[in-house]
């Protein structure tokens, strides 16, 4: 397939698509702003979640358990990792370009984000026997993403 011919695809693709990238973007960054907060009580041992602390929904039990961790790594940090990624993943020249590299990095990092917020939601249900509200907007965020994400590589026509 030639350069141009893949430019096209590319410029026909985003035509057609073109409110995916940017909720894309809004989402990558309204989780990027929910994570950095995260991160941020995770590292001041805050008690300003907002969120209820005792009951069902306890954002302090979920976020200080030996869950909260990752190879020692807090799960806010790689939280803000990821969205961060994903922002940068959903800039414009990012969409526009016609290398197949930034589509297969923003799929598989949503992949690997969804697969991980499953193992975050089981731990919460299963192990914690807590939900935290703030924790939940990520997950779902994140399912967003996916969704957007899935969607957009769907819907790209097949090369020829």
């Amino acid at each position: 397939m030639s350069v141009s011919h893949t430019a096209q695809r590319s410029e026909k693709s985003s035509a057609g698509l073109g409110w995916i990238p940017w909720a894309t973007l809004v989402v990558s960054i309204a989780g990027l702003a929910v994570a950095a907060y995260l991160t941020y009580e995770h590292f001041t041992a805050g008690s300003t979640l907002a969120c209820p602390d005792t009951g069902v929904v306890n954002c302090a039990k979920v976020t200080s358990s030996q869950y909260s961790k990752v190879l020692g790594i807090p799960v806010a940090l790689l939280g803000l990792g990821f969205f961060a990624g994903m922002t940068v993943l959903s800039l414009p020249p990012f969409w526009r370009t016609s290398s197949p590299w930034p589509a297969r990095l923003r799929l598989a990092a949503v992949l690997v984000g969804v697969v991980f917020i499953c193992y975050l939601i089981w731990a919460e249900l299963f192990q914690i026997d807590a939900i935290c509200l703030w924790c939940t907007v990520v997950h779902g965020l994140t399912l967003v993403l996916f969704a957007l994400v899935v969607i957009r590589q769907a819907l790209i026509p097949p090369a020829s």
